[in-house]
């Protein structure tokens, strides 16, 4: 299925009514898809847990996530990196939603598919400009199973 970025953006958020942060989370999920990343996928799942909050309270080692999804608590950490700089994250669940939010904001990004890694820093380069530029141009090809799912919620 071959659809736009905005179309596959509405559609994700039609999975989020009521989520705070859903306009955010939205288009994090259509970033992903559109530089080859499951946001799809990791989206429902997360949908799918019935945990979307969590206090981040640091610690000596930086911030416990306990395995709720990031899908959920991307903007969260945004917004503590931003005041406080530099964390280390653990039991993190679904990284890759910290991507769009880090290329967004100039910050670095340790490997997002670990359980445990650190976010914040510099980034001096966004190596997704062409992928995005590209989405928004000649749309985003998603399987037909997946839009299938996003159409039915």
């Amino acid at each position: 299925m071959q659809t736009s970025f905005d179309q596959l953006k509405t559609h994700a958020h039609q999975m989020l009514i009521g989520v705070e942060n859903a306009p955010a989370i939205a288009q994090s999920c259509a970033w992903l898809e559109a530089c080859g990343y499951p946001g799809i996928r990791l989206l429902r799942e997360a949908v799918g847990d019935g945990r979307n909050s969590l206090v981040l309270n640091p610690d000596a080692m930086g911030l416990d996530l306990q395995g709720v999804s990031c899908v959920f608590l991307g903007p969260a950490i945004e917004q503590y990196v931003q005041r406080n700089g530099r964390v280390f994250l653990r039991n993190v669940r679904h990284g890759l939603y910290l991507l769009p939010l880090s290329v967004a904001a100039n910050i670095g990004i340790g490997c997002p598919i670990d359980l445990a890694f650190a976010y914040g820093g510099e980034r001096t380069k966004n190596p997704y400009v062409e992928k995005l530029e590209a989405a928004m141009r000649d749309g985003v090809t998603i399987p037909d199973d997946l839009w299938q799912a996003l159409e039915t919620k």
